[in-house]
């Protein structure tokens, strides 16, 4: 799910340069400033924010071109070197057609942070949403996916629905229990719109992304944030303000509940930043029911559980890269409800980063070489997957024909033509005849 990571050091090559936050390009008539809103296939929609000002002195109106959608590509460079773009970033367009309203992704702008499943840049807070029933709420699933959260080190906040389906005792008990887990959760219903005020409440100007396994209700939360938008405040910097009218904003299609496995079925497709009522922007996400935890190590896994947390935030453990599983000096006892499921994730890991140890190895090539041409000047171009783009040798295509044809020939001579029984019945056949 949430595998994310937050960026420190610029990356940077000739090729196509990084751009800080804070830079503000000298724009040509064709390029512009703008937010991806949502990404499907190959193409990407961008929220123009920003364009030259000559074609603002053009237009009666300055912020005519604000707000306005383009429909991108992203430039072959950028794909060569990696360099993906996301749902949130703030990307440079180039070679606009402002009447067809097409464009090209040039280059991405310095991410605050980045979650890679599901792709989204710029997050500022996560929301975890499960339900209490109607698909039952699973201990450890929900474990799976508070350890991704906690894992991007962005604010999270856990929120369960559908509160109306179950009684008073059994909504009292998971309080306890989560709360002994170190988390404070909301409950909501979105069917009878209790709890939503402090959800909306929290999410308010901030660039929230709502994760959690299908048919927990997302999509129709999303729907009721969004509900009411234009008859409250909102920011004056509304980028999204001029598209509300656009298909592509309209509300997120909401699907059953599978009645033959108790599961959500995937209406969610793709990932979608939508605007919200109080201000600021929530990205409906694909629901899914296994984390991955890719970007989860053996050692960072104890920092995702805040029991742990609190164990070792006064007292050090023994040895500096304990793990927690009965090491001499280890502070960590197994006498917490989560201990079990913290034992099942280590062992996962272990095993996901044996196997890429052997695989793999610890080797990591840039994205991009530089080589040396005239007068010593040095050219930086993609660094292609090795093997990929190269053509076989007719040497070794000649070699494989060679072995192919000697290993059926080994096999031509084993077969016995007189014991056949299809050859012994045409024989029998013209015999008779």
């Amino acid at each position: 799910m949430l595998r994310a990571k937050h960026i420190g050091k610029n990356y940077s090559s000739s090729l196509s340069p990084v751009l800080s936050p804070e830079h503000k390009p000298t724009l040509l008539e064709s390029q512009a400033i703008g937010t991806v809103a949502t990404a499907q296939a190959n193409f990407m929609r961008v929220i123009v924010q920003d364009v030259a000002n000559s074609v603002k002195s053009d237009d009666d109106d300055d912020s005519s071109k604000t707000g306005v959608e383009l429909l991108c590509v992203v430039r072959a460079v950028l794909k060569k070197i990696r360099r993906k773009v996301l749902v949130g970033d703030k990307v440079l367009v180039g070679s606009i057609d402002w009447v067809d309203r097409r464009g090209m992704i040039e280059n991405v702008f310095h991410r605050r942070s980045e979650i890679l499943d599901p792709p989204v840049a710029n997050v500022d807070h996560l929301l975890v949403l499960f339900s209490l029933d109607q698909p039952k709420l699973e201990p450890f699933t929900l474990t799976r996916f508070l350890v991704e959260a906690e894992s991007t080190r962005i604010p999270l906040t856990l929120a369960l629905n559908k509160t109306e389906l179950i009684s008073e005792e059994e909504l009292e008990s998971w309080k306890i229990r989560l709360r002994s887990w170190n988390y404070e959760p909301l409950f909501c219903s979105v069917g009878t719109k209790d709890g939503l005020d402090a959800i909306a409440f929290i999410l308010r100007d901030q660039t929230s992304v709502i994760v959690g396994p299908s048919g927990v209700g997302k999509s129709s939360l999303i729907n009721i944030l969004r509900s009411n938008h234009g008859g409250g405040e909102v920011e004056d910097e509304n980028w999204f303000e001029p598209m509300l009218g656009n298909k592509w904003f309209d509300d997120q299609r909401v699907g059953e509940v599978s009645s033959r496995s108790g599961r959500g079925k995937h209406t969610t497709r793709n990932v979608s930043l939508l605007p919200v009522s109080e201000g600021g922007y929530l990205a409906d996400t694909p629901g899914f029911n296994q984390p991955s935890l890719l970007k989860v190590t053996k050692q960072s896994l104890a920092h995702c559980f805040p029991e742990i947390r609190n164990m070792i935030e006064g007292e050090k453990c023994g040895f500096r890269d304990c793990l927690h599983i009965g090491e001499p000096g280890c502070v960590v006892k197994g006498d917490w409800e989560r201990y079990p499921y913290y034992l099942q994730l280590l062992d996962e890991i272990r095993i996901r980063e044996e196997f890429q140890l052997r695989t793999f190895g610890t080797k990591r090539e840039d994205d991009v070489r530089y080589k040396v041409g005239d007068m010593g000047v040095k050219h930086a171009e993609p660094r292609l997957v090795p093997k990929k783009h190269r053509r076989e040798s007719r040497k070794k295509t000649k070699q494989t024909m060679i072995s192919e044809l000697d290993e059926f020939e080994d096999e031509d001579s084993d077969f016995d033509i007189e014991n056949d029984p299809i050859v012994q019945a045409i024989e029998n056949e013209k015999k008779q005849q």
